[in-house]
């Protein structure tokens, strides 16, 4: 398998490229902007983009979608609550098969309604629910501090340690981590009540 981050566009967003080795079969993750760069680097490896994958539809990590669909032949795929038209809605702990491996989707709603992880191979891409060194922000529409709760603490906490994450931005001190090193870190996900949770994220 194969994972290729790529830091695209002002808003130091990450799309990633995800392949089976076996077959050359790829997703691509929140196509988003320099679209060449990212179908070039599948040219380079000999890759056959099957999905479009968004770990949510707020416009920035979405607004590649139909042209990298135009050139591939892709299909859209993202969580419930989509803020636009995909070709296929995923729910929590469904999986997608991309060649021999698949693809496990974990809905962690609370910086959108449709936030959506994905899990491949023991790499976990977070979107806009977790950063390295940060969490993602409630103050938006469909923003929920409860539901961000829900899914940091009784989703992604819950999974191993050495999983590495793969944020949506490039906004912590190195552009991936680890759920271990988030746990121990991390100063978002620190133990609190959920009540404590909601309160820490009202605070400036």
């Amino acid at each position: 398998m194969g994972v290729l981050q790529i830091l695209v566009g002002s808003m130091q967003n990450f799309t990633y490229l995800i392949w089976d080795d076996n077959t050359k079969e790829a997703a691509v993750i929140d196509p988003s902007w320099d679209l060449e760069k990212v179908l070039k680097e599948a040219e380079l490896r000999g890759l056959k983009i099957r999905y479009i994958l968004n770990t949510h539809t707020h416009y920035d990590h979405c607004v590649g979608n139909e042209q990298i669909k135009r050139r591939t032949g892709a299909i859209t795929i993202g969580g419930r609550g989509a803020e636009i038209k995909l070709d296929k809605t995923i729910e929590d702990g469904e999986q997608i098969p991309l060649g021999r491996v698949k693809i496990t989707a974990i809905h962690t709603p609370g910086h959108s309604p449709d936030g959506i992880c994905y899990l491949f191979e023991g790499n976990l891409f977070t979107g806009d629910t977790l950063f390295v060194g940060e969490c993602g922000r409630t103050d938006l529409s469909g923003g929920s501090a409860e539901d961000l709760y829900e899914s940091l603490f009784n989703k992604i906490l819950k999974l191993d340690d050495d999983i590495k994450v793969y944020p949506g931005h490039d906004y912590g001190p190195s552009p991936y981590s680890t759920i271990g090193f988030e746990r121990r870190n991390n100063y978002t996900l620190q133990p609190r009540s959920k009540k404590e949770f909601v309160r820490f994220m009202l605070t400036p």
